[in-house]
């Protein structure tokens, strides 16, 4: 009989700990998407899948916002809802547009494209007129540099040119500020943060996982990699899980 209330207190331990990591969320999660297709690779996920996940977020009381939101929430300039999530997607593939964004509107949500400045309008990439689009239709839109290299790997000069001359070639075809940068590959240093700041860019967002609070540093954003599903659902609410654990232990 000892050994049985000793269990089930251990398991009543366990459950409580579990609900709490679940739906005690204190961060703000950024989810990484590249493509919405059906193509077999590991950063494109599929249009069924992609729905069951948007499907989810809503059901359990997720509101999208934009990165601008969450700065100027963090900055105390503006408030944020009960369940917020950033959802983006790197590189700037057609689909986000074709497929994308009529699921992400179906369920409310909306997104950040981090677009590479300099192959936009090339095979398999968004034109200008859809980005303008998208823009039109609640999406922010961010760089993913001039030509997707790892900043890291490049000399000081190239590097101030990738993240300085894709926000110009933005900046000059929307005509909207673009705040916001993804690292290519999510690789970053140190000494990218006072490049984008003297660049005009407010944050950016790396490979690192985890949730995002205000104080953090905000050209060193956490976000959650969503790849192409082995598991299905379990695997997405898999990985909300284990950023909320990164952000309640490892920050």
């Amino acid at each position: 009989m000892r050994l049985f209330k000793l269990l089930l207190i251990l398991a009543l331990a366990g459950v409580s700990i579990g609900l709490w990591l679940l739906y005690s969320v204190d961060g703000v999660p950024i989810l990484a998407y590249h493509r919405v297709s059906d193509e077999d690779e590991i950063y494109s996920i599929s249009p069924a899948e992609f729905e069951r996940q948007m499907k989810y977020l809503q059901e359990h009381g997720y509101t999208a916002i934009s990165l601008a939101e969450m700065y100027d929430a963090f900055a105390g300039k503006g408030s944020m809802p009960a369940k917020p999530v950033v959802i983006t997607f790197d590189d700037g593939y057609k689909d986000n547009y074709l497929t994308a964004l009529p699921i992400m509107e179906k369920y409310r949500m909306k997104a950040t494209v981090f677009v590479i400045a300099g192959q936009v309008g090339e095979p398999a990439y968004l034109t200008w007129e859809q980005i303008r689009e998208m823009q039109r239709r609640h999406t922010e839109i961010g760089s993913h540099t001039l030509s997707h290299v790892a900043l890291s790997e490049v000399a000081a000069g190239e590097q101030e040119m990738e993240i300085r001359t894709s926000k110009a070639v933005l900046e000059e075809n929307l005509k909207i500020p673009v705040e916001f940068l993804a690292y290519p590959f999510g690789k970053f240093m140190p000494a990218h943060f006072d490049m984008l700041r003297q660049a005009g860019y407010r944050g950016a967002c790396t490979g690192l996982a985890g949730l995002n609070h205000a104080g953090g540093n905000s050209y060193a954003l956490k976000r959650i990699n969503i790849p192409r599903p082995r598991y299905g659902m379990a695997e997405f609410r898999l990985r909300l899980l284990r950023a909320n654990i990164f952000f309640r232990f490892l920050q």
